[in-house]
C-alpha cells in the first residue's frame, strides 16, 4: 500500500518544473550616495555560440517591455538602461524568456584629476628618457600616430584650440546638448594624447564623446553607451593603423563596465583608463580591475608614485600624472594632476606605436608599453604593483 502511493506521487512530484532563479541584481562596490535611484542597466544574454539578436529583434524586445530606455546598447553587449519602477525591476528580473543576464544599478562616475598650480611641463620628456633629468627633449619618431585615431569617453573636446591643428572633432554626446568641452578635462586629456605642443601622438586623429558634464560627473550607463559606441563606430572610420581609446574616468568596481571594456578589447580597440585616485588598490575600481584594458597609474616628476595613484596588480604601468600642462577650451593651458593625466599618456603611446610598428591587438599592444617600460626607477610602489614607467622606445634615450 505505502508502496502504490509512492510510485503514485512520484510522476507528480517530477512534473512540478523547477523554480527559476530571477536575473541576478548587481550593485556597484560604492557608497549608497553614488547609487542613481530607479536607473539600472539591463544586459540580455548571447545566444548558443555567442549569437545575438538582430538590431530589430532588439528594439522589439525592449518594446515589449513597455519601458523607456534613455540608451540602448548593440555592440558591447545587448541591453539598455533607463528609469524602472520596483515592479518593473521584479517583472525583468523574473522574466519567463529567461533573456536577461543580470541587472545592474546605475551610479555616478567622477573624473580622476585635481587641478594644481603652474608650471613647466616634464612628462613628455620623461617618457622619451630612461633616466630623470631636467630640461631633457620630447624625442620620437616623425610618424607621431599618424594613421591612427583616438577615441576621448570625457566632457569633450574643444575642437578649435589650435594644438589640434585641425585633427580633432566632437562625435559624440550621450549627457546633455553641448557639443564640446565647457569643463577642460576632456581637452586637457586629448591634447596629451595628440596636440601638436603637448601630445604624445602628434598626427593621430582625436575623437571627442561627451559623457561628462561640466561638474565633471556622468552616470555609469552614459558611459557604457559611449564605450558601445566607440565599439560601433570605429568599424565605420578609416585608421588604418589603428584605434585606441582613453578613458580617465571611473568609479567603484562594476561587472557591466568591465564588460563593455572587455568587449571593446575584443573588436581590436586598444582602451587605456586611469587607475583611479584613491591612494588603494584599483582592483577594487572599474574599468581599471578589467584585466584586458591597459590599467595605468600616475608617477610624480620625482620619479615616485603620486601620492593619491591607486596601485596593485591591476596595473600595467605608470606614466607621469603630477602637474601636467596641457590644452584647455577658449586656446588656453594650464596644468592638472592625477590618474586622468597619466592615462592619455598611455593611449597616446598606444597610438604612436601603432603608427610606427604596426597594430596586431589591444592586449599585445599594453605588453609592448609594458616591456619598453623602464624598471625600477619609481619610489614608493607596493611590492605586489609593476614597478614600470612609460618609455616611448627611442634610441637615443637610452
Amino acid at each position: 500500500m505505502y508502496l502504490s502511493l509512492f510510485l503514485v506521487v512520484l510522476p507528480l512530484a517530477m512534473a512540478v518544473p523547477a523554480r527559476r532563479e530571477p536575473a541576478p541584481l548587481l550593485r556597484p562596490r560604492t557608497d549608497d550616495k553614488n547609487l542613481l535611484a530607479g536607473k539600472y542597466i539591463v544586459k540580455f544574454k548571447d545566444g548558443k555560440g555567442g549569437d545575438r539578436m538582430s538590431v530589430s529583434a532588439l528594439n522589439n524586445k525592449i518594446s515589449t517591455l513597455n519601458v523607456s530606455p534613455d540608451h540602448v546598447y548593440k555592440t558591447t553587449f545587448q541591453g539598455f538602461s533607463g528609469q524602472l519602477t520596483d515592479e518593473e525591476l521584479e517583472a525583468l528580473r523574473h522574466s519567463t524568456d529567461r533573456k536577461v543576464e543580470y541587472v545592474e544599478q546605475d551610479s555616478s562616475l567622477l573624473a580622476y584629476a585635481f587641478v594644481d598650480q603652474a608650471s613647466p611641463p616634464w612628462g613628455l620628456g620623461r617618457v622619451s628618457t630612461r633616466d630623470r633629468k631636467t630640461g631633457v627633449p620630447y624625442t620620437y619618431d616623425s610618424s607621431a600616430g599618424a594613421g591612427t585615431c583616438a577615441y576621448v569617453i570625457d566632457t569633450g573636446i574643444d575642437v578649435t584650440h589650435p594644438d589640434f591643428e585641425g585633427r580633432a572633432e566632437m562625435v559624440a554626446n550621450f549627457v546633455d546638448n553641448i557639443n564640446t568641452d565647457d569643463d577642460g578635462h576632456g581637452t586637457h586629456v586629448a591634447a596629451t594624447i595628440g596636440g601638436a605642443k603637448y601630445g604624445v601622438a602628434k598626427k593621430t586623429r582625436l575623437l571627442g564623446i561627451r559623457v561628462l558634464t561640466k561638474d565633471g560627473d556622468g552616470s555609469l550607463a552614459g558611459f557604457i553607451k559611449g564605450m558601445d559606441f566607440v565599439a560601433e563606430d570605429s568599424a565605420k572610420r578609416n585608421c588604418t593603423k589603428g584605434v585606441v581609446s582613453n578613458m580617465s574616468v571611473g568609479g567603484a568596481f562594476s561587472t557591466s563596465i568591465n564588460e563593455a571594456a572587455a568587449s571593446m578589447i575584443k573588436k581590436n580597440i586598444f582602451l587605456a583608463v586611469a587607475a583611479g585616485n584613491g591612494n588603494t588598490d584599483a582592483k577594487d575600481f572599474s574599468p581599471a580591475s578589467e584585466p584586458t584594458v591597459c590599467t595605468v597609474g600616475a608617477a610624480s616628476p620625482w620619479d615616485g608614485r603620486w601620492l593619491h595613484s591607486n596601485y596593485g596588480a591591476a596595473v600595467d604601468v605608470y606614466a607621469p600624472g603630477q602637474n601636467i600642462l596641457s590644452a584647455l577650451p577658449g586656446g588656453t593651458e594650464g596644468e592638472k594632476s592625477g590618474t586622468s593625466m597619466a592615462s592619455p599618456h598611455i593611449a597616446g603611446l598606444a597610438a604612436y606605436l601603432a603608427g610606427l610598428e604596426g597594430f596586431k591587438d589591444p592586449q599585445t599592444l599594453c605588453k609592448r608599453i609594458a616591456d619598453l617600460a623602464t624598471e625600477g626607477k619609481l619610489g614608493g610602489i607596493p611590492e605586489d604593483t609593476p614597478n614600470k614607467l612609460a618609455f616611448n622606445g627611442n634610441p637615443s634615450g637610452k
